[in-house]
């Protein structure tokens, strides 16, 4: 028998180090790496360390709603998207939160604007911890509004995460 928790094709998911709540991630086993939806992405250094700076509209309808994140850059890399094109992108490491189950992955930033999802979560951030059911969504719970604003108000409330504006 199984133990591994089962997901659906799309699920919410939490992003507790960069203060980010209730994003809706694409579980894209297509994808090797995760991809988070930003813009305004400047780099900087922070005590002799690469730094990214970078902004994200959290809610998958609702572009006034901005954050701003700051992660030290893990790396840059090629990655070719659906349509084939080839983009540099900055690599941050972050802690995933999918249901009750933490993973610490890596996740390139990207302009994901025309996409229909703010976030694809990648194969190598599933790490074979999971299992995908590709004919269901939610599986690792369903949030419901007050669902997410308690997760909204825990998260954003944390010592050293994003800043709302």
């Amino acid at each position: 028998m199984n133990d591994k928790p089962t997901l659906g094709w799309r699920e919410w998911v939490d992003l507790p180090d960069l203060g980010l709540p209730n994003i809706k991630a694409k579980v894209d086993t297509g994808a090797r790496t995760s991809a988070l939806h930003t813009f305004f992405i400047e780099p900087f250094e922070r005590d002799g360390q690469a730094w990214v700076r970078f902004r994200v509209h959290p809610s998958q309808h609702k572009g006034s709603k901005v954050v701003e994140c700051e992660a030290p850059v893990k790396d840059q890399r090629e990655v070719r998207d659906s349509g084939g094109h080839v983009e540099l992108r900055y690599v941050i490491q972050t802690t995933i939160v999918v249901g009750d189950h933490p993973i610490v992955a890596d996740l390139t930033l990207t302009d994901r604007d025309s996409m229909r999802f703010r976030m694809l979560l990648g194969r190598t951030s599933l790490n074979d911890n999971f299992l995908v059911d590709p004919a269901k969504s939610y599986l690792a719970g369903r949030r419901s509004r007050a669902e997410r604003l308690r997760r909204r108000e825990a998260i954003t409330s944390a010592p050293g995460t994003g800043n709302e504006s």
